[in-house]
């Protein structure tokens, strides 16, 4: 008998002990399958089997409480993240210059820092959803932070679905959470990134007109929009 309903704790739980023993894990998040990973050895070979470029960075799983610990940004800048994603219910990257002597960062080896910062930012991606919001808590609270990117290869594509996604990709994951379809799919994008310091979109991603919107009516800026608009 099929069980009716997920049990979004108790995987978040069994995905966290995988990860935090250093595997790799394929997670459900609101704008699409992530592909995860909790030490040096783990988000090397997600960078090697996807063939980022160097120039790419991997991002952080953070919540509201990881974000205002980690971020250094002032009021302006907190209240555009929390207009975002706490108002208006909405994911987002958010890029910030970021405490670097915090002790989830401290913790990382340096390889893995460098991978995952930039001259002192930090990307996250926050309020993606429910299972994000479960293994977030199990983050920040186990003092282990969990970084990677969206699970396909390189330049092919979000993958919303874990059947679309490629067999190099699952190959390499210890354990796969498979909640079906994402949330917004119909995007065919991840999460906008947005470097909320100055403003400036680092990424056209899933829901960025709403995004655009609360940044114009609220804040008075317009963010340009997409090149192919």
């Amino acid at each position: 008998m099929s069980q009716a309903r997920r049990d979004i704790a108790g995987d978040a739980e069994g995905a966290f002990a995988v990860l935090r023993k250093g595997g790799i894990a394929i997670l459900p998040m609101d704008v699409g399958y992530s592909l995860i990973g909790g030490s040096e050895a783990a988000l090397s070979t997600i960078f090697e089997t996807k063939r980022r470029d160097s120039s790419k960075l991997n991002a952080m799983l953070g919540d509201d409480a990881m974000h205002r610990e980690l971020h250094v940004l002032d009021q302006r800048g907190r209240d555009i993240v929390q207009a975002i994603t706490v108002d208006a219910d909405l994911p987002l990257g958010v890029i910030a210059p970021c405490r670097l002597d915090h002790p989830l960062l401290a913790a990382m080896s340096p390889t893995a820092l460098a991978a995952s910062t930039q001259s002192g930012t930090l990307a996250m991606l926050m309020n993606a959803g429910a299972f994000h919001a479960a293994i977030c808590r199990l983050s920040h609270d186990a003092g282990h932070a969990l970084f990677g990117s969206s699970a396909n290869l390189s330049l092919s594509g979000t993958k919303f679905r874990v059947e679309d996604i490629e067999p190099e990709i699952k190959a390499i994951a210890d354990t796969v959470v498979d909640y079906g379809l994402r949330k917004y799919h119909l995007y065919r994008a991840s999460s906008t990134l947005l470097d909320v310091a100055n403003c400036e979109v680092v990424r056209y991603g899933s829901c960025f007109e709403l995004i655009a919107d609360i940044m114009r009516r609220q804040f008075g800026i317009d963010l340009p929009p997409p090149p192919t608009m």
